[in-house]
């Protein structure tokens, strides 16, 4: 369990920096696993000083942030973008490297 231990501790470390937080939930995101990304959004608090920092920080209810962070969370658009900006983050849209074809 050690081991898991230090990743889990190198990890919360490394989110501390803005870029690499960003990385990671795009990363996190990009898997297409709601799960996998409420994780990594509270992960990102963790480094970032907990879930009750969070909620000062982007002025939301500290238990509504659980239950939306928590495994069974389904925050809206807008609360995620509080959220990311309390992490100094923003919600973008990009293109894919390949468009979809075009439906006629």
């Amino acid at each position: 369990m050690k081991k898991t231990r230090d990743y889990h501790e190198t990890l919360i470390k490394s989110l501390k920096d803005p870029p690499e937080a960003a990385e990671y939930l795009d990363a996190a995101l990009e898997q297409g696993d709601r799960e996998m990304f409420l994780v990594a959004l509270r992960n990102v608090a963790e480094a970032r000083g907990g879930l009750s920092q969070l909620a000062r920080t982007a002025r939301l209810n500290r238990s509504n942030l659980h239950r939306l962070l928590s495994k069974n969370g389904n925050p809206e658009v807008q609360t995620l973008a509080e959220i990311l900006h309390a992490f100094g983050l923003r919600l973008a849209i990009s293109a894919e490297s390949r468009p979809m074809s075009r439906v006629a």
